[in-house]
């Protein structure tokens, strides 16, 4: 197992033949960018790469979006993408909220460890002029099987409980301006403002302007300049479950792997008006 949940452009080029290596597309866009990933998916993707819908890999039983899958589901999905158990998976998007990192921590939900994020995704693929396609791979469905993994995953009861008791470190990957409540909420009817104790760190301080994670270096004085220590329990949040895996990601980048997602984050605590929220 690679010591980073990263791999390089370089080192995905040079696998692109390997069988044992499943590439996904992972990208995901919010509601009033009107872009759609399936469409673009098929004008243009890494060559032999499968797409990933997390808008249809969900449980749709639940009021909020891409709501983590039950077990079953996620084994029928995956199966169908002819992914095995023995695979290693690599994540990518094209996506301005950096929609693998959520794809990447769902695989390790469900107990795939080898499973690894592309730095940079599709936009530093492209500039570092690697091969696209617009070829549909074919692949065997198999039968995939899960294990899912409870401390990676947290629900409003156990947020509301952390949130009393000061258990665990909730950082909140939203702009500031959400975060405050001095920015409406993108979905109606959400409260503004934020989980009480919450710390705030906007997932877009974590990338380059290329689209890679900062250096080791950079990420540490980012964490230490908002008092966030490693080595105490951590939960990400943010407006849907999405930017808060980009947080685990780089903290898994610093050796930290059991950071935990709050799956319904600000959609959910927002429309719970019996639920505390803060502005300060």
């Amino acid at each position: 197992m690679l010591q980073s949940p990263l791999v390089s452009t370089d080192w995905l080029s040079e696998k692109l033949d390997d069988q044992n290596i499943v590439i996904l597309d992972a990208s995901w866009h919010m509601p009033a960018t009107s872009r759609k990933a399936g469409e673009e998916f098929k004008q243009h993707h890494i060559p032999g790469a499968r797409f990933f819908d997390i808008d249809a890999v969900c449980d749709a039983s639940e009021p909020f979006p891409h709501t983590v899958p039950t077990v079953d589901i996620f084994e029928q999905a995956v199966s169908a993408l002819g992914v095995t158990n023995e695979d290693t998976v690599v994540v990518y998007d094209d996506s301005d909220v950096k929609s693998s990192g959520r794809v990447w921590w769902l695989f390790r939900l469900m107990g795939h460890t080898q499973v690894y994020v592309l730095n940079g995704g599709l936009k530093k693929w492209l500039a570092d002029g690697k091969p696209i396609s617009t070829d549909t791979s074919s692949y065997t469905p198999s039968s995939y099987k899960a294990s899912f993994q409870p401390t990676l995953f947290k629900s409003k009861e156990d947020m509301l409980a952390i949130s009393n008791t000061k258990s665990a470190q909730i950082v909140d990957a939203r702009g500031a301006s959400r975060f405050y409540g001095c920015e409406a909420e993108p979905r109606p009817g959400l409260r503004a403002g934020h989980i009480p104790g919450s710390l705030n760190l906007p997932f877009s301080e974590l990338y380059r302007e290329d689209g890679t994670i900062k250096s080791k270096q950079q990420l540490t004085d980012i964490l230490a300049d908002r008092a966030i220590d490693l080595n105490s329990p951590i939960v990400t949040s943010c407006g849907s479950g999405v930017t808060a895996c980009n947080l685990a990601l780089a903290f898994a980048e610093l050796g930290k792997w059991d950071t935990a997602i709050y799956d319904g984050s600000w959609t959910e605590w927002g429309s719970l008006h019996d639920f505390p929220i803060e502005t300060e």
